[in-house]
């Protein structure tokens, strides 16, 4: 049976349900392209800390320092204050092709290392091509992807298919058929979940 994530690159939660679906099951998971803000633009802006503390005021210290720390309990390096977020349509195309290499974990991995650790920016192509080159893909497929269309409507049918059964929020897993549920969750309810289907 099928199991699938719907994520998008700039949402620290995804970092961690990645963290925990690899730590419940060995199964193969599909990433799917669920952008949070199609409208975002290319070029970065305030950081994620920042526009947090626009969203939620005073509660935003608290809440930054919640994300922190839960990424910290997934070893994960959560930098918020470096991190400025953007469009991600390109990243979602190169972990696409990706997926046509047999390389998608790989380059999820890589492209949000780079955000929320590094504080990379993910709409630069420049960065996006050494990135997709770290996780093991052609420099020249890379250059031929980002000079196209290429999978351009694969990212909008994601991001169609994944309203009409759902999804409204990422990190969003998906088994078979069944109702999206966060892929936040603590392992052993994951594991729960994942187990019967090995």
């Amino acid at each position: 049976m099928k199991v699938e994530i719907y994520a998008d690159v700039i949402c620290p939660w995804c970092y961690i349900g990645k963290r925990r679906v690899e730590a419940a099951t060995a199964r193969t998971v599909t990433w799917r392209s669920f952008q949070l803000d199609p409208e975002a633009p290319r070029t970065p802006g305030e950081t994620a800390a920042k526009l947090m503390s626009q969203w939620w005021g005073d509660q935003a210290s608290q809440r930054v320092a919640h994300i922190k720390a839960v990424g910290s309990q997934d070893n994960l390096e959560l930098n918020l204050e470096i991190a400025r977020p953007v469009n991600t349509f390109d990243a979602h195309r190169i972990l696409h092709l990706a997926k046509d290499h047999g390389r998608q974990d790989e380059a999820w991995e890589t492209m949000l290392r780079a955000y929320h650790t590094e504080g990379r920016d993910i709409a630069d192509p420049e960065t996006l091509t050494e990135l997709g080159i770290k996780a093991g893909l052609p420099k020249t497929d890379l250059q031929d992807l980002l000079n196209s269309d290429t999978h351009a409507q694969t990212v909008k049918d994601d991001n169609a298919e994944a309203r009409e059964r759902g999804v409204t929020g990422v990190p969003s897993l998906v088994v078979g058929d069944g109702k999206p549920t966060s892929a936040v969750r603590p392992v052993a309810d994951l594991r729960k979940l994942l187990t019967p289907l090995e």
